[in-house]
């Protein structure tokens, strides 16, 4: 596989998550999609194999002791940039499920997060902080009380 097909497959691979995390946040379906790990495996595999493609002996030691020209003469490489671009997407992704899950959660609005995150991940990460804190500083009724449409937090451990 080329890094040109692996580049454009991870682009596509990643669309329908962010498609059903934004378009269609109660579906059952997306409800059981974003609570697998399965998306991530597959993206994970692929950047490993990019990564292991792309490091070489003289790429390895200049990454070790990290300077900003050694890390742009690196994603120069076509490989690299796809590794890169690979890491994006599945940290991107990550982040999207996890403002997904807190969203199913706790009620809050998360849209415009998701979106954000699927263009520019640390700006819909920020989005989605600043809305909470908004959501629960100025409209604490907002927030789903009853919890009866709540996810539980895939991150706390579970009661026996």
């Amino acid at each position: 596989m080329t890094p040109e097909l692996i580049f454009t497959a991870g682009n596509l691979f990643v669309v329908p998550f962010w498609a059903i995390m934004i378009l269609l946040p109660n579906w059952g379906i997306t409800r059981k999609v974003m609570n697998s790990f399965i998306p991530f495996v597959v993206l994970a595999a692929l950047y490993i194999y990019l990564f292991g493609s792309s490091i070489t002996a003289e790429n390895a030691a200049a990454l070790s002791n990290p300077k900003l020209a050694d890390i742009a003469k690196f994603l120069g490489e076509e490989t690299a940039a796809a590794t890169g671009w690979i890491h994006f997407l599945v940290m991107d992704l990550f982040v999207g499920r996890w403002i997904y899950l807190e969203g199913q959660r706790t009620g809050v609005w998360t849209v415009h997060s998701l979106a954000l995150c699927f263009f520019a991940g640390p700006m819909g990460l920020l989005s989605h902080i600043v809305t909470s804190w908004i959501t629960q500083k100025f409209f604490p009724g907002s927030e789903n009380p009853s919890g009866a449409d709540k996810m539980p937090n895939p991150y706390s451990p579970q009661e026996n």
